[in-house]
């Protein structure tokens, strides 16, 4: 078995009772079924406590005032206390940790919803490094296909060339990525599988792409459509569209486009802090795709994956510009980073909105 993960993912250690969201909080959190048993064997005062506390037929922690059962005053977990690590369940034990499986690999992850997971993820300033090794394990996966598994990873690794040539402007290089994996769909369509590697090979010195300025208040109107289609798991993201809505885009194009430009030229990519605006921007696209591209292996949707990861990066630079209005045109670091695991939230934690998205993305392609 083959593994593969990022430079930076033995590095993370929960912050705990000092994480400014905590993760036991705002969504259900499932338990698997060793776990369950290992918790209805529990003896004591603690036993019954923790029994009354679980919904045994949706198998999950009750919740309180969308708190888990177990989530104390201090942000703390009580089950850990009682416990320890190994009392945790599966989806406790693991999260921000997410695995990827495809047959004799699997690609760890860190989860983008995670405060401090994002933090390290935008905080990192090298071009992105991933790690491989190899163990003695064998699996066997039924009618997976190698050979587009194969197309689509030699694909990634030139998209991770292209994301990563700093020498360009990010929205170019974003937009040549964007153009291969189109390519690559278009071979996939015409059952073309063969011509696939003659798109990768022209991609490995991409002439360049024009940077789209026109029509960006249209387009994005068109897409903040997309949002009010998605299901809502937590209540302040209604509050963040609607702010969104009201600041930016209610008072028409001109308005807009006037903000656009005094933030580019404050923060974005006219400013004299241009490179840090680019290099946050080039580390979510490495993650999105690292993430999300090589899964087009169980459905051939290789451009609705590559159109999500320009998406939802464009779109938490959308709401970062927000943040910086409602700040008095102000902006922190953590405001890019609080953006961005609100934004991974309400999109990464739903099958439904996930599904929804690449849906739509395919069905509006430009």
């Amino acid at each position: 078995m083959r593994y593969i993960k990022p430079g930076y993912y033995d590095d993370f250690v929960c912050i705990a009772g000092a994480c400014p969201a905590t993760c036991c909080a705002g969504w259900q959190i499932v338990i698997d079924e060793e776990s369950l048993q290992t918790y209805g064997n529990v003896q004591g005062e603690f036993g019954r406590r923790l029994r009354n506390s679980i919904d045994w037929m949706e198998g999950c922690f009750y919740q309180y005032d969308r708190r888990c059962a177990f989530l104390n005053e201090e942000n703390l977990c009580d089950l850990y206390r009682e416990l320890g690590p190994k009392g945790l369940c599966a989806t406790c034990s693991m999260y921000p940790r997410h695995v990827e499986e495809f047959e004799d690999l699997r690609e760890l992850s860190l989860t983008l919803s995670c405060p401090e997971a994002a933090r390290m993820i935008l905080s990192c300033r090298e071009k992105a490094e991933f790690i491989t090794w190899e163990t003695e394990e064998e699996d066997e996966f039924e009618d997976f296909d190698f050979f587009l598994f194969t197309l689509l990873s030699d694909a990634r690794d030139v998209i991770f060339q292209i994301l990563t040539d700093r020498e360009k402007d990010l929205r170019i290089r974003m937009r040549e990525v964007l153009f291969l994996a189109e390519d690559f769909q278009a071979c996939i369509d015409r059952e073309e599988f063969f011509a696939i590697d003659q798109v990768i090979e022209k991609y490995r010195h991409p002439t360049g792409a024009e940077i789209e300025k026109e029509g960006r208040y249209a387009r994005r109107k068109q897409e903040f459509s997309v949002f009010r289609k998605l299901e809502r798991l937590r209540s302040e993201w209604g509050t963040l569209l609607s702010d969104a809505w009201k600041n930016l885009y209610e008072n028409g194009e001109e308005h807009y486009l006037e903000l656009c430009g005094e933030f580019e030229r404050s923060f974005g990519y006219e400013s004299s802090v241009r490179g840090e605006w680019e290099r946050m921007g080039e580390q979510l696209m490495v993650f999105f795709v690292y993430t999300y591209f090589c899964g087009a292996v169980y459905d051939d949707a290789v451009y609705s994956k590559m159109a999500l990861a320009v998406f939802s990066t464009e779109w938490i630079q959308e709401f970062v510009m927000l943040v910086w209005l409602k700040k008095g045109k102000k902006l922190e670091f953590q405001d890019v980073v609080e953006t961005a695991y609100r934004y991974a939230r309400e999109v990464e934690h739903s099958d439904m909105n996930l599904e929804v998205l690449e849906r739509w993305l395919e069905e509006h392609k430009t």
